[in-house]
């Protein structure tokens, strides 16, 4: 009960992104209740930076399994990204339902130039651990010029973690490939089911539930870095390969899942409401979460070896560097999109501004945005 009272208020209450979730769960667990002390909370956030999927989610899930063993694991992730799933899918009902009327788009056009601008503020803060020598810098151009050139985001990640790794294997001198390695056999099944290609057989136009919740399932196995690299993923697979979203509804979904608290992750249940109703949302809403649930119960026990293992360590810099060039390609991408004319232009820059000077909460900025949108289609009109 502590743990679903806990992580249900965060869950409602934590906006501004995963670095701003694990604070709130450090001054939570750490200096109000004492679950956790500062070493041992240090040590699950080392564990979590070495698998995939959501950060901040598998803190949660790490502290549950800490407080209360497997019941508290269930308990705290589910309770966090319990409340913004359920706003994400009050959200997408009034899409679907009124997303064509021209309040709607008067909120979006204003949204969506904001939303260029919080990524491009949180590509810029990553930066500077992510790009920290000369080898990562080469990992993050070469894998933004193969992405340019279409090659597939996961084996990108993938190559830019196997990089440094190896470099560091050699430099060392030392029998640790094993150490380098260990996150492939848990992606194998996902790499067999299909590099490029989907792991299922739906081609474009036919949209079916259960593909819809094994792409979210693959996702959510192999996704590192932040969750606007969610973003890349979603665009190479639902609106280039299977052609379910458009374009402007991949925008449309990230401008929900930044002025809603929780995980970014949350995305997916916006996705799956939007292409087949409740059960799809529901169906990729546990797609994309259940991978963390299985990594956290696997790594928990091996926290301490992870942390102290300087190749996993290489391995991790590497694709933490591959995971900012994703981002950098598909920012670019979606500002093709929403930077439309001067107006949002502006709104970009603005809001830029006022994210790096003044550290503006991004969901102010979201809402402030969707303000100006409304105000400007009125006065156009």
């Amino acid at each position: 009960m502590e743990l679903a009272s806990l992580f249900l208020k965060l869950g409602t209450i934590a906006f501004g992104g995963p670095a701003a979730h694990i604070a709130m769960m450090e001054d939570e667990v750490v200096r109000r209740r004492k679950w956790l002390t500062h070493e041992e909370f240090l040590d699950l956030l080392g564990a979590t930076n070495l698998i995939p999927g959501p950060n901040s989610t598998e803190m949660a899930i790490h502290i549950g399994h800490r407080r209360a063993g497997w019941l508290g694991l269930i308990v705290a992730g589910s309770c966090f990204i319990l409340p913004a799933m359920l706003i994400v899918l009050g959200i997408a009902w009034a899409y679907t339902r009124y997303g064509t009327l021209p309040q709607s788009e008067a909120i979006l056009y204003g949204v969506k130039p904001v939303i260029i601008a919080v990524v491009l503020q949180a590509l810029w803060g990553l930066s500077k651990s992510a790009v920290k020598n000369g080898i990562l810098g080469f990992t993050a151009v070469a894998v933004m010029v193969l992405n340019f050139l279409g090659a597939n985001e996961l084996l990108l990640l993938l190559g830019g973690g196997a990089l440094p790794g190896i470099i560091r294997l050699v430099r060392r001198q030392r029998a640790a490939l094993p150490g380098l390695l260990w996150p492939l056999p848990m992606l194998r099944p996902f790499l067999l089911a299909g590099v490029p290609a989907a792991a299922n057989t739906a081609t474009a136009g036919s949209f079916g539930i259960w593909p819809l919740f094994f792409f979210f399932l693959k996702v959510g196995s192999v996704l590192y870095g932040s969750g606007y690299v969610l973003l890349a993923f979603l665009r190479s697979g639902l609106v280039e390969r299977l052609g379910w979203l458009t374009e402007t509804q991949l925008l449309d979904a990230v401008a929900v899942g930044q002025v809603t608290p929780g995980p970014v992750f949350t995305t997916a249940t916006f996705v799956g409401y939007i292409l087949g109703g409740a059960p799809a949302a529901l169906l990729a809403t546990l797609g994309i979460f259940l991978p963390a649930f299985i990594f956290v119960a696997i790594s928990g026990p091996l926290v301490s070896r992870i942390r102290h293992s300087p190749v996993a360590g290489a391995f991790l810099d590497g694709v933490n560097a591959a995971s900012l060039a994703l981002m950098a390609v598909v920012t670019l991408q979606l500002a093709k999109a929403a930077l439309i004319d001067t107006v949002t232009i502006i709104l970009a820059l603005v809001s830029a501004f006022l994210l790096v000077r003044y550290k503006i909460n991004s969901a102010w900025l979201v809402l402030g945005g969707a303000l100006a949108g409304v105000v400007t289609k009125v006065i156009a009109h």
